[in-house]
C-alpha cells in the first residue's frame, strides 16, 4: 500500500496548530520503535556536546520529529532539516518560526544532489535510506558533507523481514520503498565505499519489537488505507493497544539482537 496519502492526512490535522504538531511529535516518540532507538543513540552522542555550537544535518525530515527533539536538546545547535516535499517543508518552516525556534531551518533538497562540504558535525538519516535507489551517491554527499569526526546515524530496514518481507515471494508492506531492506554487511559495504572508515552496525527491532510494530503501526495504517473513518476509532484502537507498545518498545531498545527487522547504523569521517 501506498504511505504518502495517510501521511498527507495525518499532517493536515496536526498542522492545524501548534500545540496539536507538539502533541504530534510527542505521540510518534512513543509510538516510533525507530525513535527510541535513534534517541537512545543521540543521546550517547550529545553528551558534553551540548552547549558547542554544532551544525547538524537532518537529512530525509519528513514530519521534523528528529530536528524538533534535537533542537529541545540544546539551542546553540543549528539543524539543517532538507526533504523533497515542498509542502512539507513549508509546513515545518511556519511551525519552527511559530515556536521560536530560529535555529532550525528546513529546506528543499534531493539528497542524491545535495551536498555541502565539510559542514556538520552529525548528520541523521531515519526512514530515508529505503527509500532512495541511488544509495552510494547520498553516502558519498553525506561523507562530504561531514566535518572530519562527524556522524552519521541510519534507521533503516533490514533484510531479516523489514518491510515485513520474510521471502522472495513477498513484496513490501509499503510501496514507496525501493528495497525491502539492507543486509548488514551490504550497507557497511556501500558506506566504505563511500569514503566511511568507522563503522557500527546492530539490529533494532528483534521480537518485541516486531510485535509492537504491528499493533502500533501496521494494522492502523491498513485500516486507515481502507478507510480514512478509521481515524475516529484510532484513540479507542490505541487506549487498549498504547500500553503493551510501550512496553514492548522499551523492552526492544534495551536488548541486543542477534537478529531484526530493523538496522541501527553509525558511520564516522
Amino acid at each position: 500500500m501506498y504511505y504518502d496519502p495517510i501521511k498527507r492526512s495525518l499532517g493536515n490535522v496536526f498542522n492545524r496548530s501548534p500545540w496539536l504538531r507538539r502533541l504530534f511529535y510527542h505521540l510518534l516518540d512513543l509510538l516510533l520503535l525507530r525513535t527510541w532507538h535513534v534517541h537512545r543513540e543521540l543521546r550517547q552522542w550529545a553528551r558534553g556536546r551540548l552547549r558547542e555550537p554544532l551544525q547538524l544535518l537532518d537529512a530525509g525530515a519528513g514530519y521534523g520529529q528528529y530536528s524538533y527533539w534535537l533542537s529541545s536538546l540544546s539551542s546553540a545547535w543549528h539543524i539543517l532539516a532538507v526533504d523533497v516535499k515542498e509542502e512539507q517543508v513549508k509546513d515545518s518552516n511556519d511551525f519552527f518560526r511559530a515556536i521560536g525556534r530560529p535555529q532550525v531551518q528546513f529546506a528543499v533538497q534531493d539528497l542524491v544532489l545535495y551536498q555541502e562540504p565539510n559542514t556538520f558535525d552529525l548528520a541523521l538519516a531515519v526512514d530515508v535510506m529505503e527509500h532512495i535507489l541511488e544509495d552510494v551517491e547520498v553516502f558519498r554527499n553525506i561523507h562530504a558533507s561531514l566535518k572530519d569526526g562527524g556522524m552519521l546515524l541510519i534507521s533503516t530496514p533490514s533484510d531479516q523481514g523489514g518491510s515485513d518481507v520474510h521471502d522472495d515471494s513477498e513484496t513490501s508492506f509499503i510501496e514507496e520503498h525501493v528495497r525491502d531492506g539492507y543486509n548488514i554487511h551490504e550497507i557497511q559495504q556501500k558506506l566504505r565505499t563511500a569514503g566511511f572508515e568507522r563503522i557500527e552496525a546492530k539490529y533494532s527491532y528483534g521480537e518485541p519489537g516486531q510485535i509492537s510494530w504491528r499493533l502500533s503501526m501496521k494494522y492502523p495504517i491498513l485500516m486507515l488505507g481502507k478507510s480514512r473513518w478509521f481515524f475516529a476509532l484510532l484513540p479507542f484502537y490505541y487506549a487498549v493497544t498504547f500500553p503493551f507498545c510501550l512496553l514492548l518498545n522499551w523492552l526492544d531498545a534495551r536488548i541486543t539482537h542477534d537478529s531484526g527487522t530493523g538496522l541501527i547504523v553509525k558511520a564516522w569521517k
